[in-house]
């Protein structure tokens, strides 16, 4: 192992993430340096390990602290503590969180090694290439000499409210720790072939290629007249294009696009937007949001097609959820399906504004191209090829007006990680009706209406990222005994 590290006290939260960086960055080189020894020839009898970093924190007082903001702040005195990866990535963050305790609780923060081994896969740095020659002439299984990912403590009971604190240790001040955060950041990485480091806090889900040819052709034009406030633009393959540029500078394209491919239009401190593919279904949209969430996004929001149940909407108009039928089933063992999952109302006023600016309609006369209501999501793709009693008498108990395949996934899951989420969808089909749309109807439906709905949801977004975070996120997400970090 490496020289032990003391336990240091930080009443600056600059300097208490430094050492975090400093211990993080020694004890990851430390693993990859004893691999590069071993696949060289060296001693192959001893066993290699280093450990995460911790932030310890202490708080022996009742005294109520300024609860407006939905974290930040302790929900009762303890020792609190969360192992901590990629400093480096998540720098802006950890500063913010660590300010707020500090000025909420006016006590300083211990920054110590944890017992947690770090795992020898996620020690090496992102886009390292590892020869099997390498491995192979290392005699013994990698196993038996250094630590490997350990999924008995890779989960999300902390997130799910399930974790049980064991007597004497301190209780979690985070939401997730450094391990299940690796998990993700690798994960993420093979899912949308683009770095963790180029997310933006703003993230759009779509379930149509349509939305991401639109996306992708604006912020190309964007980045060669100037870039308006964003900086890069950020495509598969960690291809990037600068502002002031008319072609990318740097990266090279994936022979064939990941499964959920992802795109950056990226300002200063992630504040622009992340625009995400992520197919069809619950299981992709469960997936792809598990591993967002470790990131702490600010905001994350759903814009697809979906099927209009009622006879009074047309193709083309939106529906902007305030309630969710949940018929996924992918969520069913972290959120129960009697948990009611809330409309947020900055989410749901950034939406409508959006949707009235961008149409120019207001008042009275958007109902004509816009309703609010219930989105039913189901696992089913065929569901009208069912006995018709049985899903179109429950779509119509619950009041739904329009049915998709991700919108309540998206939502149940930034509930369950207190991400602050929203839906607007855009009517392409009439299953209950007959109205589907004929041959040559498609394309140019398509071409009109992604257009106008993509613009509505990049607006909704900026005025989203203009908002006060404190605002933002909102109180509603959080649960009885919280974690003090976003």
């Amino acid at each position: 192992m490496p020289e032990p590290f003391g336990r240091q006290s930080f009443d600056n939260a600059e300097k208490a993430v430094a050492a975090l960086q400093v211990l993080y960055d020694r004890n990851t080189k430390f693993l990859r340096d004893s691999f590069a020894a071993l696949a060289a020839g060296g001693d192959s009898s001893k066993r290699y390990r280093a450990f995460y970093p911790e932030i310890g924190v202490t708080t022996s007082s009742f005294t109520q602290v300024d609860s407006r903001q939905a974290y930040g702040h302790m929900p009762t005195p303890g020792h609190f503590a969360t192992t901590v990866t990629q400093p480096d990535l998540f720098e802006t963050y950890l500063i913010e969180q660590l300010r707020l305790i500090m000025r909420n609780h006016g006590v300083s923060v211990t920054v110590s090694e944890s017992t947690t081994p770090i795992p020898l896969h996620f020690a090496f740095l992102e886009g390292t290439y590892v020869d099997g020659a390498d491995a192979e002439r290392i005699k013994r299984p990698i196993r038996d000499l250094f630590d490997v990912p350990d999924l008995d403590g890779t989960d999300d009971q902390i997130a799910n409210g399930t974790f049980e604190v064991a007597f004497g240790e301190p209780r979690p001040l985070a939401p997730f720790t450094a391990q299940r955060i690796d998990y993700s950041l690798h994960r993420m990485t093979h899912y949308t072939a683009t770095s963790p480091q180029h997310f933006q806090n703003f993230v759009l889900f779509t379930n149509y290629q349509f939305y991401i040819d639109e996306f992708v052709a604006r912020a190309r034009d964007l980045m060669e007249n100037g870039g308006e406030g964003y900086t890069e633009f950020v495509e598969p393959g960690n291809v990037i294009t600068r502002s002031g540029q008319s072609a990318p500078s740097e990266g090279v394209a994936p022979q064939r696009l990941p499964q959920m491919p992802a795109y950056h239009l990226k300002k200063p401190n992630h504040g622009g937007i992340t625009m995400v593919n992520i197919g069809v279904g619950p299981s992709n949209a469960k997936t792809i949001t598990d591993h967002i969430a470790v990131l702490r996004p600010h905001a994350w929001v759903m814009l697809g097609h979906c099927a209009g149940l009622r006879n009074t909407q047309a193709l083309g108009d939106y529906v902007l959820a305030h309630a969710y039928v949940r018929e996924d089933h992918v969520l069913d063992d972290d959120l129960p399906v009697w948990v009611p999952i809330p409309p947020l109302a900055e989410i749901q006023v950034a939406l409508q504004e959006a949707v009235a600016e961008v149409t120019g309609l207001s008042g009275y006369d958007l109902k004509r191209i816009m309703r609010t209501g219930t989105v039913a999501t189901i696992d089913n793709r065929n569901w009208e090829l069912r006995d018709q009693r049985g899903p179109v008498q429950r779509l119509s108990q619950s009041r739904a007006i329009a049915l998709d395949m991700e919108s309540a996934t998206i939502a149940a899951n930034g509930f369950r990680f207190r991400v602050p989420y929203g839906t607007l969808l855009c009517v392409s089909d009439k299953p209950l009706h007959g109205e589907l749309k004929l041959p040559g109807m498609a394309t140019e439906f398509y071409k009109r209406q992604v257009a106008q709905h993509l613009t509505i949801g990049i607006r909704a977004m900026e005025k989203l990222a203009e908002m006060p975070m404190e605002r933002l996120h909102s109180r509603k997400l959080r649960s009885f005994s919280e974690t003090a970090f976003q």
